[in-house]
Parts: C-alpha cells; structure tokens; sequence
C-alpha cells in the first residue's frame, strides 16, 4: 500500500475543501481499502468522514424516509420504518456481503462501490476502467459475471450492489453537498454507463460528498421481492438480480410496477417502457414473460465458452418473470434459491 495522508475532519465543510484531484472520501472503507491494499486505487489523502453528523435515518415531511449517508449498511436493514415501509430495501441489504461488512459498510459508500471484474483488480492486465485506452480483455475472455446490457466497446463490467438496485426500484433521490452548494440527483442519474470514458462510474463532480438519500412515499410496501441468482447463498455478488415491486388496484390489476436488474448492467438496469407494459394489466405468466422479453430485447452476451456469459440472457428472463410472480404473492425473499435453481423457462 502506498503512504497517504490522514484527515479527520468534524464538519462536511472541512471534509469538502479538503479534497483534491487524488483524495477520497473514506466511511466504511470495506471497498477502498481492499482496492487501495491491490494498488488499483491510489489517493494520496484519505478524509475520514466518520465523525460527520451524517447517519440519521428519519421520516420526511412527505412521508418518505431520509437515509444518512453514514448510516451502516446493517443498521438501515434492520431500522423500523424500512423494514415495515420499504421491505424491498431491506432484503436487498440482507443479501449483499456478509453481516460483519454490513455492520461496516455506509450507505452512501455502497452506491460508490466499485466493479469487481476480474480484469479490473489485476493490475497486471489491461483495463480501460482502471487504466482508460488500454483495453477490455473481458470481452472475450473472462466474462461470465460481465454485463448483458448497457456495455460499449469499452467495457463490460457490472455495477456490484445490492442496495442500489432496490433504491433505483424505489426511484431514491441521492442528495449531495460540496463547498459549491447542495443538489439532489435521482438515483437513475447517478451511475453512469461507460460509454467512451469507462472509469467514470457516477455523476458526483469532483469534492462532492453525499449527505444523505431520501425514498419517497409509495403504495408498494406489501407487492416487493428482491430475488438474487448467485454460485452461492451466501457472500456471493449477484449473477442475476431482480428488485420487483408492484402496486395493485382493488380489481387485482397493477396499477404500477417498478422493475430493477442488478448484476447485468454497468448500472441498476430499469426499463420504464416494460414497466409500463404492465399497467393495467393481470399479474399473469403472460404478462409478466412480455415485459421480461421487453427489458432484455437488447441483451448481448460476451466470451468465449465456457467462461461466456451467454447463459445470462435465458437467466435474466426467467428472474425477471420469478420476481414479478413473487413480488404479486406477497413474497419478499428468494431464499434457497442459487444459481443452479433458476426458475421455470418463460
């Protein structure tokens, strides 16, 4: 590990104009350290903003809930309101890492966690997110945990959280703060696709730090799953992940659906144009394979067998039809199911 150094500021105002073009904001560190200790990333400073008064966890005036930045990973899991108001968030929470990471990690430091494509923690080979113009090797070989959607010919990598993928079901607000002023981007704004410039994985501007997510109100509370295809249950990112939730009318019919895909994108992965697809809609097979075949109809696989992802595509299909039934019944959770349970071909 390089020399850096060490900062601990008690105000955001000090945290903010302290930063510079090679320093890092540190709360949790369950991702910066591990990339700092594999000399992928390099800051020379590090700003340990732990001592910020960042980690309430409070209702809004609108009836939506305030998540701070700083709160632990374990501790928004398990809070009250969200596991009664926002259960989606709370399982997605309880299926990424393991609980003593849980207990560690912050909230606004998930959404900035990074890709943990292979190709990208060695140093030793080309990367154009680590190292931009030098190459995507995954593209055709190591790529069965690369993306299916959202790739260019500059990178295939997926976005690894969990709890971003409930949040951009729940269509949560990321609220920032710099010495410039405060602004409030919607969390579909806020990872970015890699285009040409694959190592910009968000929209934050440089010295801006995220204070706090707000979810608003909704009527999805008791129609939501968070379904996660993985090698293993336990401390294994997501092959395929669907965060489901529906709103449904007196009739039966849905009234609204949201619908987010981890673990094939750059990004949480929504298609408003297969959500839509569903309104008014019985919660059928049929209607719920229609929308599936929608969201993946530009799906593309990468590698070369037997380490392609090609597999990804029937199995994307297949979780996003489990989920919307799952999410109808009333059922929250995939547990027991892995990898090598997928569900019924739509």
């Amino acid at each position: 590990m390089r020399p850096f150094e060490y900062l601990q500021p008690l105000h955001w105002e000090d945290a903010t104009a302290a930063t510079h073009a090679n320093a890092a904001f540190i709360a949790g560190g369950t991702n910066l350290i591990d990339l700092m200790k594999e000399d992928v990333a390099r800051p020379n400073r590090l700003i340990d903003i732990n001592r910020l008064a960042l980690s309430t966890i409070e209702e809004t005036a609108e009836g939506g809930l305030k998540l701070g930045a700083l709160a632990r990973n374990a501790d928004t899991a398990y809070h009250p309101l969200v596991r009664t108001r926002y259960p989606l968030l709370s399982a997605a929470i309880l299926a990424g890492a393991s609980p003593q990471i849980r207990n560690m990690a912050s909230n606004g430091g998930n959404l900035l966690q990074r890709t943990r494509c292979v190709y990208f923690y060695d140093v030793g080979v080309p990367c154009n997110k680590r190292e931009p113009g030098t190459g995507c090797p995954a593209r055709d070989g190591l790529a069965r945990s690369m993306a299916i959607l959202g790739t260019s010919a500059q990178c295939i990598a997926t976005h690894p959280s969990d709890m971003a993928v409930a949040l951009a079901a729940l269509e949560a607000v990321v609220h920032v703060q710099s010495s410039n002023g405060s602004r409030s981007i919607p969390i579909a704004d806020f990872h970015r696709l890699p285009g040409t410039t694959p190592d910009i994985d968000h929209t934050l501007e440089p010295g801006e730090l995220i204070t706090h997510l707000v979810l608003p109100n909704h009527a999805f509370a008791g129609h939501t799953t968070y379904l996660k295809v993985r090698d293993r249950q336990s401390y294994a990112f997501a092959l395929v992940s669907v965060a489901a939730a529906l709103d449904m009318d007196d009739n039966g019919l849905i009234r609204q659906a949201r619908v987010a895909l981890g673990g094939v994108a750059p990004k949480p992965w929504r298609d408003p144009e297969a959500e839509a697809m569903l309104r008014g809609q019985p919660p059928t097979e049929a209607s719920f394979v229609a929308a599936a075949r929608h969201v993946l109809r530009d799906a593309q696989s990468f590698g070369v067998a037997p380490n392609d992802n090609a597999f990804k595509l029937p199995m994307a299909r297949r979780a996003v039809v489990r989920a919307l039934q799952m999410a109808a019944a009333g059922v929250l959770t995939n547990t027991g199911q892995d990898a090598h349970q997928a569900p019924a071909q739509p």
